[in-house]
């Protein structure tokens, strides 16, 4: 692979929904960007899953968290594009970035998925949010997740570790 290669290749991940969490990551491992967006139907996020997907020419990992008819389009949508697909649950990157007592409840591991995401927003360099939903700091973490995964960070960064 070429060094231009290498800096083109970006992951996006997806907290599957009405509303959606998007993230966006580089090569290296770090957040570009994060939004949310209400799709208020599931045929207009069966028009947007494609649009989102040609925005970013440079895709080769796709990151969905969840299932079901509403993970159809960006599975589709990926597959025509040739972008690989991992398909992952909630409780697996909350069992690996999120210690026991901070998942005791649901209440509990969106507020420390929240201040999670925050943090790797700064490590990152990314733009700090105003608010924050819980479904784009969610997908920051389904990202963070799935870099780890593909090996473009080969651990879990010090700043960024639970104790």
């Amino acid at each position: 692979m070429t060094p231009k290669e290498t800096t083109t290749r970006h992951l996006l991940a997806v907290d599957l929904g009405l509303r959606t969490g998007l993230a966006l990551y580089g090569p290296q491992g770090r957040l570009i960007w994060y939004r949310s967006h209400n799709f208020g139907s599931a045929a207009r996020l069966k028009k947007a899953a494609g649009r989102i997907l040609g925005e970013i020419p440079s895709l080769q990992w796709l990151v969905i968290e969840g299932g079901g008819t509403l993970a159809g389009p960006w599975q589709r949508e990926a597959q025509r594009r040739q972008i690989t697909i991992l398909q992952i649950s909630a409780e697996q990157w909350r069992q690996r970035f999120l210690l026991p007592r901070e998942q005791r409840s649901g209440i509990d591991a969106k507020s420390n998925a929240d201040e999670l995401a925050r943090q790797v927003i700064t490590w990152s360099g990314a733009r700090r949010p105003t608010s924050l939903r819980h479904d784009a700091a969610e997908a920051v973490l389904i990202g963070l997740f799935g870099v780890l995964r593909v090996g473009w960070l080969e651990s879990l960064p010090e700043a960024l570790r639970r104790r």
